[in-house]
């Protein structure tokens, strides 16, 4: 199946420029494809620039060397774009249309309710107004997040609720890339297995995902691949 995420020779290094210019090689020569029902899995310890490789992709950070490429979807018709070299209203463009990400955090407005949280997520995909509920309503559900804590900020949760509704968030919209930043890090036995089933699901559906697990047992549950990081280790010149 044609590939709609790929990566070919991607580097990146960080400088430091408080530190007098220093820089620290993270990853050389990256290079992969993601086919739509695929779920590759970055593998490799912490440090070895696993998240860097998502953000990447996400467009948060630049590239050094390479190319990202990208199936766009929202125009009249699929377009190719590298993400790498991509203006940035072209990227955040992608964002809404192609590429979702769930990472570590919630990052939301304070006072927002959950239920309208998740459900923004889809609004902005283009999803009507009563689907986006609906769906949002579905997620919560089965994500074990309380419904009496719907109307809640999520700003008043525990850690765990507050990374479910986030995997809600970023599973809302039928984007046809998903990256996956730790998901389940924070989540007991229950909830993992609630992620893997959205995960499974969405790879039935023809999502490309790239994610990054914490947990070994869901890592081998979920891949398709799993890429070992190191072996694109960036060396100190």
């Amino acid at each position: 199946m044609t590939a709609i995420l790929t990566l070919d020779n991607v580097g990146k290094t960080f400088t430091m420029h408080l530190q007098g210019g220093l820089t620290i090689p993270v990853v050389s020569g990256v290079s992969l494809e993601v086919a739509p029902g695929e779920c590759i899995v970055l593998g490799g310890p912490s440090g070895a620039g696993k998240s860097s490789i998502l953000k990447m992709i996400y467009g948060n950070y630049r590239t050094d060397s390479g190319a990202i490429r990208i199936v766009a979807q929202g125009g009249a018709a699929p377009e190719t774009v590298d993400i790498a070299t991509a203006a940035p209203r072209r990227v955040l463009a992608l964002r809404r249309h192609t590429v979702g990400y769930v990472s570590q955090f919630l990052r939301v407005i304070p006072r927002v309710p959950a239920l309208a949280v998740v459900a923004e997520a889809a609004i902005a995909f283009g999803i009507d107004r009563d689907e986006a509920e609906t769906r949002a309503r579905a997620l919560l559900t089965r994500l074990n997040v309380p419904e009496r804590l719907w109307s809640l900020p999520p700003s008043t949760f525990s850690g765990g609720e507050q990374q479910r509704v986030n995997i809600a968030r970023g599973f809302i919209a039928d984007h046809p890339i998903l990256l996956l930043d730790e998901p389940t890090a924070s989540l007991d036995a229950r909830n993992r297995a609630a992620v893997v089933d959205l995960i499974d699901a969405k790879k039935a559906d023809g999502t490309a995902i790239v994610g990054i697990f914490h947990d070994d047992d869901v890592r081998e549950r979920v891949a398709t691949r799993i890429v070992d990081v190191t072996t694109f280790a960036a060396r100190a010149a």
